[in-house]
C-alpha cells in the first residue's frame, strides 16, 4: 500500500474508532482492554504498598522497600473510569504549529469537574505521546472556572497519538487516570521500539539507569544525571520532586506515573546525581521509561526502553 493510501486508511480509521469509543465511554463507563484500578491510581511509589496509599497525602515512597508478588492494576487504558470520562474537543491536532488542545473532565454526575486536588503543584499532568512512544510531552494545562482545560500544543510529526490526564478530584483521596486518542494527520511512518539501553543522552547531559524491572513487585530503580563527565549534584526541584519518571507499556502503552523516593528540602535527598525511584509494573515485557528532570532552569526528558521479567514465585 502508498503512503497517500495508508494514510488515508490510518485518518479515517482512526476517527471512527475514536469517536466510537468516547461515545461508548459516555454511554456505558470504562472503554479499554483491561480491568481499570480498583483505586483509580496511576502513580506509583513504594508508599503504594500500604493499605491507603494512592495519594501523597503525606506518605514517603522512602518508607516501604520492595513488596512481595502481588497484582498489579493496570491503568491508563481506558477513557471513563469510576464515572469520571475524559472528552476531547477534537480528534485531530495540526502537525508543526502550536495549537489549542482543550477537553474536559467530566464527573459522575456528567458534569465537568472543577475541583482537584492539586498533585506534585498541578491540578492535572497531562502527557501526550505517539502510538510509537516517540513525540513525549509533559505538559500542564489551564482550566477556566466552567471546567474546560486547554494547552498549547505543538507536535513535531503525523500519526495515532495517545494522551493521559493524571488528576485527583477533589471528592477523592486517590489519583486517576482516563486516556484517549488522537490523530495528526501527515504522512505516518511508524518507528521501532528503541533497543533496551541504560545509557541515555540528551544535549550534553548523559543519563544512567541502575536497577532492573520486575513485574509484580516494587523495582528499584536508579537514575543517575551527568554532564560533561562529571555528576550532576545540583539538580534544581520541578514539580516538587528531582525527578518525574512515566513509564509505557509497549503495544497498549497501559501507563505508570511513578514518584521518586525523597523529596528536596526532606533532610535527606541529595540533589543529584542518583535519582531513585520505586516502579510497579504490571506484566513482564518492554517498556518505555521517560524522566523528566531540572537543571540551569530547564527541563529536559532523558528516553530509555527497558525489559520487565518475571517476579519468581515460592
Amino acid at each position: 500500500m502508498n503512503t497517500p493510501t495508508r494514510l488515508a486508511v490510518f485518518a479515517a480509521g482512526l476517527a471512527v474508532v475514536f469517536v466510537g469509543a468516547v461515545g461508548v465511554g459516555n454511554a456505558v463507563g470504562p472503554v479499554g482492554t483491561a480491568a481499570a484500578d480498583p483505586h483509580g491510581g496511576g502513580h506509583s511509589s513504594a508508599a503504594d504498598a500500604e493499605p491507603d496509599a494512592g495519594h501523597e497525602g503525606g506518605h514517603d515512597a522512602g518508607d516501604a522497600g520492595p513488596s512481595a508478588a502481588r497484582d498489579t492494576p493496570v491503568t491508563g487504558l481506558s477513557v471513563s473510569t469510576d464515572g469520571y470520562t475524559l472528552q476531547l474537543e477534537s480528534a485531530t491536532a495540526p502537525v508543526g504549529t502550536a495549537a489549542p488542545f482543550a477537553f474536559t473532565i467530566t464527573g459522575p454526575d456528567g458534569q465537568p469537574v472543577t475541583d482537584f486536588t492539586p498533585e506534585h503543584d498541578k491540578e492535572l499532568h497531562l502527557i501526550v505521546v505517539r502510538r510509537d512512544t516517540t513525540g513525549f510531552q509533559h505538559v500542564h494545562p489551564t482550566r477556566d472556572p466552567a471546567g474546560r482545560w486547554s494547552v498549547p500544543l505543538t507536535l513535531g510529526s503525523a500519526g495515532a497519538y495517545k494522551v493521559f490526564t493524571d488528576f485527583v478530584p477533589d471528592d477523592r483521596t486517590d489519583s486517576l487516570t482516563l486516556a484517549a486518542d488522537f490523530a495528526a494527520a501527515g504522512s505516518y511512518e511508524p518507528q521501532p521500539l528503541p533497543a533496551v539501553s541504560r545509557t541515555a543522552t540528551v544535549e550534553d547531559y548523559t543519563v544512567t539507569l541502575d536497577g532492573d524491572l520486575t513485574a509484580g513487585t516494587l523495582s528499584e530503580l536508579t537514575l543517575s544525571v551527568s554532564r560533561g563527565g562529571q555528576p550532576v549534584t545540583d539538580l534544581q526541584p520541578y514539580l516538587a520532586a528531582y525527578g518525574h519518571l512515566v513509564a509505557l507499556r509497549a503495544g497498549d502503552l497501559a501507563y505508570l506515573h511513578v514518584h521518586p523516593d525523597g523529596k528536596p528540602g526532606d533532610g535527606r535527598t541529595a540533589a543529584g546525581p542518583g535519582i531513585t525511584f520505586y516502579a510497579d509494573v504490571p506484566t513482564a515485557g518492554d517498556y518505555r521509561l521517560y524522566l523528566d528532570f531540572q537543571h540551569d532552569n530547564v527541563v529536559r526528558t532523558a528516553e530509555f526502553t527497558a525489559t520487565a521479567g518475571k517476579q519468581e514465585r515460592s
